[in-house]
């Protein structure tokens, strides 16, 4: 059985977590949510204004649609701080049931990434959407009732901790390893 933290032992890990980097953030991790409940970690991917995360099945329906029901690009790709997973998952093979699409050691605050900042990642570019990630019951039980307080204060929604949405506005190749740069 997994032990899930303690609301003290996150709140000790926030200062790391605030000492990410505000620019030039590494790529640590691609999550290919191949359906809502496998998921694959590729060494690279390709990502696509049409599709997202190639094979993320985003494209296949979202949460969040447009009018004429195609999934809304505002929420297409998933990013998440790597430094915040860490402390919340306790180990690294647990990242992937976050579901979020790029874990990557960055700043993620909204006073560092505001709505309409774009970022480059390999040879993509993404745009920082305006719809707020939250945490959900699965990352609740996933992670523990305290991790869910941890990202849902006023504090944590400030800083992103469940981490933000993004579309891709230009096309690219990404893989581990590659920077995220605001551009």
């Amino acid at each position: 059985m997994i032990e899930h933290r303690s609301i003290a032992d996150l709140e000790n890990g926030l200062e790391n977590i605030k000492k990410s980097p505000t620019d030039n953030g590494m790529l640590y991790m691609i999550v290919v949510r191949t359906s809502k409940r496998e998921r694959a970690v590729p060494w690279y991917c390709k990502l696509s204004p049409e599709f997202g995360v190639e094979g993320d099945h985003w494209s296949q329906g979202s949460w969040k649609n447009l009018p004429d029901g195609s999934p809304d690009p505002a929420v297409q790709v998933t990013i998440m701080n790597s430094r915040c997973l860490d402390l919340i998952a306790t180990e690294k093979d647990r990242w992937p049931l976050a579901g979020d699409n790029l874990i990557v050691d960055m700043d993620i605050s909204i006073a560092n990434l505001k709505p309409g900042q774009k970022v480059s990642i390999g040879s993509a570019v993404l745009e920082v959407s305006d719809i707020p990630h939250t945490g959900c019951m699965k990352f609740r039980d996933r992670f523990g009732v305290e991790a869910l307080k941890f990202v849902s204060s006023k504090e944590a929604r400030e800083l992103r901790l469940r981490g933000l949405f993004a579309r891709v506005i230009k096309e690219g190749e990404i893989s581990i390893g590659d920077r995220m740069k605001k551009i």
